[in-house]
């Protein structure tokens, strides 16, 4: 028999070249040894060392603490910053008209305490109350998303203070305006002031759009809800299309005037 180094070993039955490594030719069966060879090992494994040396060196290594890392730490929100990252004036300015609308519904006073008709004589409330009052359910759920989006949108670029006064401004001018066009003016609903939030909002992308920059808003969607609310009075006489224009025109310019003097845009 030859040693673990030959490539092959000859079958002394049938005389065919076959493995070192196997029991059996696999030519003709014959049985060439009892057991297969051990195989080579490349390394001996390392003897362990016996009594307190042994335990000593067989003790895993204590893991070193990874290095911690420097948290980055967060800078205080400052109060306006707080403020402006919420739209309160938005959500106060819709609750409001909420529970006005409720209060109506209930019957808990009647419609000509807060809403505009003919002359004030006096109740010079009612031109900011006629604002968040409303006689129809679907002209103040329209209404009310317009003041939602449009006023969350321009609170989160101006803060709640430019859009509380807009909306307060613009509807009541309008009223000024619609109480000295008609002989006897009905203003009811926040169509003026919600026309005033999306021009204020819209001014800068179209000034971008007419100089052929780029803008993000879109003006298509934003003229289509204008369009709307410039239709609703020919349906409903409660709402006044001359307020509407007013404070879509008074939101406009005070949009471009805000965008004017903001360095940043220019």
């Amino acid at each position: 028999m030859t040693s673990g180094a030959d490539l092959f070993v000859v079958c002394k039955h049938c005389g065919s070249e076959v493995s070192p490594y196997i029991t059996e030719c696999p030519y003709c069966g014959h049985r060439l040894r009892r057991r297969a060879p051990k195989l080579p090992r490349e390394s001996e494994p390392k003897r362990t060392r016996r009594g307190l040396l042994g335990r000593w060196a067989s003790r895993p290594a204590k893991a070193q603490p990874a290095p911690s890392r420097a948290r980055p730490r967060l800078a205080p929100r400052s109060f306006p910053g707080t403020i402006a990252a919420r739209p309160y004036a938005t959500i106060a300015i819709v609750a409001a008209s909420s529970v006005l609308w409720v209060l109506l519904r209930a019957g808990f006073f009647g419609a000509d305490k807060v809403v505009v008709v003919g002359s004030l004589n006096g109740d010079w409330w009612k031109l900011f109350t006629s604002q968040f009052a409303y006689l129809n359910g679907l002209v103040a759920f329209l209404t009310l998303i317009v003041i939602a989006i449009f006023g969350w949108l321009l609170e989160q670029r101006l803060g709640p203070i430019v859009v509380l006064a807009l909306f307060l401004g613009a509807g009541a001018t309008g009223a000024l305006v619609a109480i000295a066009a008609y002989p006897v003016a009905v203003v009811a609903g926040g169509n003026a002031a919600a026309l005033a939030l999306l021009a204020a909002w819209a001014a800068p992308d179209l000034r971008a759009a007419r100089a052929g920059g780029y803008y993000e808003g879109d003006l298509l969607g934003a003229g289509a809800l204008a369009v709307l609310l410039l239709a609703v009075p020919f349906v409903r006489p409660e709402v006044s299309w001359l307020a509407g224009v007013t404070g879509g025109v008074l939101g406009l310019l005070v949009g471009l005037g805000l965008q004017r003097g903001d360095p940043a845009a220019l």
